[in-house]
């Protein structure tokens, strides 16, 4: 979950750990409930990380970047569309030919926002932010993953500062949640 260095490398960083997670889903059989596993910690790590990019990653787009508030506004529709689809595999089972659907449609999704991020974004974040501001994004980055959800919830804020004040509470009642279940518990 937290990786070290600034937030360009905390994140992609993120995204390599995404990846892992989507090839190994993919080498599970149809009906193995391994795969019901690694949906739940792809969601976990999923929702923890746009969390903490809409609480940090997109105010600072919109601060340093020209044009930096279009660009935000489309990564948070980007995320909105994830968090769609990470609603919808929530109430799948492996073995439903619905599960390969989403998980098709997810990984394209979040592979498309990776590749946007990535190869356009963090470009023009790193040319107009100072060093010492993406550091410290980072550490902050790091920080909100740890109390962010863990599970989708297509409603809830995703602008400051609503986004700030209630993402805490959320992941509290959903890493109970979690602990209960064993959601998300890797062996």
């Amino acid at each position: 979950m937290g990786h070290g260095g600034n937030v360009i490398q905390e994140l992609t960083a993120d995204h390599r750990e995404v990846d892992a997670l989507f090839a190994q889903i993919e080498t599970q059989t149809a009906a193995d409930s391994r795969r019901r596993e690694l949906a739940d910690q792809l969601t976990i790590e999923l929702v923890r990380h746009s969390v903490a990019e809409e609480e940090h990653l997109y105010p600072a787009v919109r601060r340093y970047v020209d044009g930096g508030d279009d660009l935000a506004d489309k990564e948070i529709a980007d995320h909105r569309e994830v968090e769609r689809l990470l609603k919808e595999l929530e109430s799948c089972q492996p073995g439903d030919a619905r599960f390969d659907t989403l998980i098709g449609q997810l990984k394209s999704s979040v592979t498309a926002h990776v590749r946007d991020e990535e190869d356009r974004l963090f470009r023009l974040l790193a040319d107009a932010c100072p060093p010492e501001a993406l550091g410290e994004l980072g550490e902050k980055v790091r920080k909100a993953k740890e109390t962010a959800p863990t599970r989708p919830h297509p409603a809830a804020p995703d602008t400051p500062p609503l986004n700030k004040l209630l993402a805490p509470g959320t992941g509290m009642v959903d890493r109970v949640r979690d602990m209960l279940t064993g959601r998300g518990k890797q062996d």
